[in-house]
């Protein structure tokens, strides 16, 4: 299916990449990013000593896994990347696609968070899984998250966040809706409220994401050579995380 162009701006990682601190602080990322951490040192057959994370946005995670790890951060948005650099000068940080990146290293353990939402297509979700398969050393841990899952998805499903930083003042809108539940995509839109010194400015955005049924995701991680060692259902983020191990040896 042929998507238009309109229905996947993602202004929030370009023009309007300035308001994700303001909308998302750091602070609330530190439960997740430990937890995280935790399953790592659990599960890794080799000592954890550096990891890369893929799509990682502005570097909200990062500022609290740094503290565990030596990081390579790699994201599609410049403009994230200049906010990330900017939280975390200690940490490396790179331009890269998931699906197609190759650094040509490889790391004690690899994450992709909410960035995985982007994957449009099983063959999208395939690709990042092979990079992260790739760039992860044997024994080591991947550690990835469905956020959206088919059986648990509400139509029209809406938050909202409020932040401020000095005289501006963010209220920021997320409608959730799928036009067709017989494909892979759901469409987010988003709207920004923005008030300067009380001034208001309105904006919108929208982004397609992807929806896959949670044994997808089994079937593609296996595929790609993953031994899948645990799948939970609860998590800070209140999504199905998957831990997943690169095997030691071929058997």
């Amino acid at each position: 299916m042929t998507q238009s162009p309109g229905k996947d701006q993602r202004r929030l990682y370009r023009d309007l990449a300035w308001t994700w601190p303001i909308i998302s602080a750091p602070e609330t990322y530190v439960e997740e990013s430990e937890e995280f951490a935790r399953l790592i040192q659990q599960h890794s057959q080799i000592e954890a000593k550096t990891l890369l994370n893929m799509g990682c946005g502005g570097g909200h995670n990062d500022w609290t896994l740094k503290k565990h790890f030596r990081l390579t951060g790699v994201d599609v948005s410049e403009d994230m990347l200049a906010l990330a650099r900017r939280r975390n000068p200690e940490v490396t940080y790179l331009p890269g696609d998931m699906r197609t990146l190759r650094l040509g290293e490889t790391f004690d353990a690899v994450v992709v968070f909410d960035s995985i939402d982007y994957m449009l297509t099983e063959d999208d979700l395939r690709a990042a899984f092979e990079t992260a398969f790739l760039h992860l050393k044997p024994g080591g841990v991947f550690l990835t998250y469905q956020e959206i899952d088919p059986k648990t998805y509400h139509q029209n499903f809406v938050r909202h966040q409020v932040g401020r930083e000095g005289d501006v003042e963010i209220v920021f809108i997320e409608n959730s809706y799928d036009p067709d539940p017989t494909d892979t995509t759901i469409e987010c839109t988003f709207v920004y409220l923005i008030r300067r010194g009380g001034e208001l400015q309105i904006e919108t955005d929208r982004h397609l994401c992807g929806i896959f049924q949670t044994e997808t995701w089994l079937t593609l991680l296996r595929e790609t050579g993953f031994d899948v060692r645990e799948v939970l259902d609860k998590t800070p983020e209140e999504a199905t995380t998957f831990v997943c191990i690169r095997p030691l040896a071929l058997t």
